[in-house]
């Protein structure tokens, strides 16, 4: 009899606990998920020339994206990336699809952005990098650039000509856009028929590189030349900036991080799942999405410094 009284105390502090607890979690306010406290998740994309604000394939785009993040999905296009940086510096968008000095002029716009992925190209390239190449030796060394007279394309020229000045000074080397032994030329095109022709020694160009840093021939200003009749052999590259890692799709630091976790779980996989939506998505590159970070904008944050001082 004692023994059924102690179960059955037992069993009545244990009703009693199991009441309290259903009444605790009843009593507690319920979090919030970040799909409620955002809505509509908004993403900025700038449109083509003359696209007006239209962008192709948008409806299966937005499809996409409403599914890989479980909620409704709006795509704001914006008439340029001045616009685009505005909207998501002030929140209006949550998410971009940047240029590298556009995501660069973003951060330092407001120091609110992330990159989650950047394209990649079918051979491995995931930007760019600045050379200065000679022919025939006629440049011995860098260290005797200021000597020789060097074709640069024009000023707003990325690869030959923001990308070179910027990383050169990040390195404490004195040059300027109007340094005098700079020869300004009309167009990259222009230059690299400067320095065929004998009319420059060297000049600055660009080549796409690896993660790894390790060039990619296949296209770039070396393999232009080449293709221009002038022999490998008598071909030097005698400077490599950084890499310039091609544009991010960059998110508000603020993003709730299983957010930014289903993004970049149906980025780095679009290529291989959905080719058709990642061909809407990115046209240049065709080798898919890879992460991205801050770091790997260095190059692109540096040009904008750059830039900033010279408008001063």
């Amino acid at each position: 009899m004692a023994r059924r009284g102690k179960t059955a105390v037992r069993q009545a502090v244990k009703a009693c606990a199991a009441a309290l607890a259903a009444f605790g979690a009843a009593s507690w306010p319920a979090r919030a998920d970040w799909r409620g406290d955002i809505g509509t998740f908004r993403i900025g994309i700038v449109a083509e020339p003359g696209g007006g604000n239209t962008v192709p394939g948008l409806a299966r785009l937005s499809d996409a994206y409403a599914n890989a993040l479980g909620m409704k999905v709006e795509f704001v296009v914006a008439r340029d990336y001045a616009a685009l940086i505005e909207a998501q510096a002030s929140g209006r968008v949550q998410y971009a699809l940047y240029s590298a000095l556009a995501y660069a002029t973003a951060s330092e716009r407001c120091g609110c952005v992330e990159p989650l992925v950047a394209p990649v190209d079918a051979d491995g390239a995931v930007g760019i990098r600045s050379i200065l190449v000679t022919r025939d030796g006629k440049v011995p060394a860098f260290a005797t650039m200021a000597s020789h007279r060097i074709a640069i394309a024009p000023a707003d020229n990325v690869g030959g000509s923001l990308l070179p000045l910027a990383a050169l000074s990040a390195e404490g080397v004195k040059i300027a856009g109007d340094s005098p032994f700079l020869a300004r030329a009309a167009s990259a095109t222009a230059a690299e028929t400067m320095l065929a022709g004998g009319e420059a020694d060297a000049l600055f160009g660009w080549e796409p590189a690896g993660a790894d840093g390790q060039p990619s021939r296949s296209d770039g200003t070396v393999a232009r030349l080449e293709a221009a009749g002038i022999p490998q052999a008598s071909l030097r590259v005698l400077w490599t900036s950084g890499l310039l890692r091609y544009g991010p799709h960059a998110v508000r630091s603020d993003l709730d991080p299983e957010a930014k976790r289903r993004l970049t779980v149906f980025l780095t996989n679009l290529k291989s799942q959905t080719p058709d939506v990642y061909d809407l998505l990115e046209r240049a590159h065709s080798g898919g999405f890879g992460p991205a970070a801050k770091k790997d904008y260095a190059m692109a944050i540096a040009i904008v410094r750059q830039e900033t001082i010279g408008q001063e």
